[in-house]
């Protein structure tokens, strides 16, 4: 559930590839577990306003959801909220360290004493 999907400068789409396998994972473990409940945090690299990366991070952290929600997920399920730049994991001034803070993470906020793995 931990693993985070990364965005392109100045998007919040979900990008092909790594990113929507590691989002299919998470569906396949809420599948799994109907009690777990999740939030979803976006972040943004230190570039641009804090209001406009605020505004960036509620956007990917939406993205990341509706992802879910459209595989049948129920939104009462998933929480959403953005840190903007105020998180960085790397504090780098690089174009990899930016790309590293473009993300949305994920943390289970409930139904997560016991997991079943999927398929089980």
């Amino acid at each position: 559930i931990s693993r985070m999907v990364h965005f392109d400068f100045n998007r919040s789409n979900i990008r092909d590839g790594d990113d929507t396998d590691v989002l299919a994972e998470k569906v396949a473990i809420l599948q799994a577990n109907p009690n777990l409940r999740l939030e979803i945090v976006g972040h943004c690299d230190e570039r641009g306003t804090d209001e406009y990366n605020m505004a960036l991070g509620n956007r990917r952290a939406v993205s990341s959801m509706a992802f879910l929600t459209d595989r049948g997920i129920g939104e009462t399920r998933i929480t959403v909220r953005s840190r903007g730049e105020e998180q960085p994991l790397d504090s780098g001034h690089t174009e990899a360290a930016w790309a590293r803070n473009r993300r949305a993470e994920f943390r289970i906020v409930g139904g997560g004493d016991v997991l079943v793995r999927p398929g089980n």
